[in-house]
C-alpha cells in the first residue's frame, strides 16, 4: 500500500472573505463538519500533534516541512477522553509542548476536495483546499487544486509568509491567548 500523501494549499483570508467563503461552500458544497479542535505541537524533529475535537483524540504525524505542499501524513484515533493521556505520555516521553491551537473549523466536500474555512484564535482566518493523492498523482492534484483556488478568486498565500507568520504564533502564543 502507498502511503497517503496529503495535498494541499491554503490562504490568510479576510475576516470579510471568511464569511463570503462560508456562505458560498454552504449553498455550493457539501457541509462534512463543524469542528471546535485543540491541537498541541510538540518539539519533534517530524510534525509531531496531538488534537482533541467533538468527536475523537488523535495522534498524527506529518512527514516533511510544515507548509509543504504535499507530505506523508499518519493518524491515529483514540477515544476523546485520551487527549490528557496522550499529552503525559509525550511529556513522559522528554516532548515539550510548542504551541497550543485552538480552532474552530467548518469543513465541507466541494467537487471531491476537502475544504476548510478555519479561524484560529490568535493566528486569523484561512482558506485551505486539501486532497489525499498517491505519491504518483500529487503533481496532478496539486495542479486541481491551483485552478480551484483560482475560481474561488482567492491568492495563495506564499509559504514564506506562512512560516513567519507560524513562527511568530509559534513565540507568542501563550500572550495571543490572553
Amino acid at each position: 500500500m502507498s502511503p497517503a500523501i496529503e495535498v494541499e494549499i491554503r490562504s490568510f483570508i479576510s475576516e470579510a472573505q471568511y464569511h463570503q467563503l462560508l456562505n458560498f461552500f454552504q449553498n455550493n458544497a457539501i457541509l462534512d463538519k463543524e469542528d471546535e479542535q485543540i491541537s498541541y505541537y510538540f518539539d519533534s524533529p517530524q510534525d509531531l500533534r496531538i488534537q482533541k475535537n467533538k468527536f475523537h483524540a488523535k495522534i498524527w504525524l506529518k512527514k516533511g516541512k510544515l507548509h509543504d505542499d504535499h507530505r506523508e501524513e499518519i493518524e491515529v484515533i483514540v477515544p476523546q477522553n485520551d487527549f490528557e493521556k496522550l499529552e503525559t505520555l509525550f511529556l513522559a516521553l522528554g516532548y515539550h509542548v510548542n504551541i497550543k491551537w485552538f480552532r474552530t473549523r467548518h469543513q465541507f466536500i466541494w467537487n471531491e476536495i476537502t475544504v476548510t474555512v478555519d479561524y484560529t484564535k490568535g493566528y486569523g482566518h484561512i482558506l485551505e483546499l486539501e486532497i489525499m493523492s498517491s505519491e504518483e498523482k500529487k503533481n496532478e492534484a496539486l495542479n486541481l487544486l491551483k485552478q480551484k483556488m483560482s475560481e474561488l478568486q482567492i491568492s495563495e498565500t506564499p509559504k514564506l509568509e506562512f512560516d513567519e507568520k507560524y513562527q511568530y504564533y509559534k513565540e507568542h502564543w501563550q500572550e495571543l491567548m490572553g
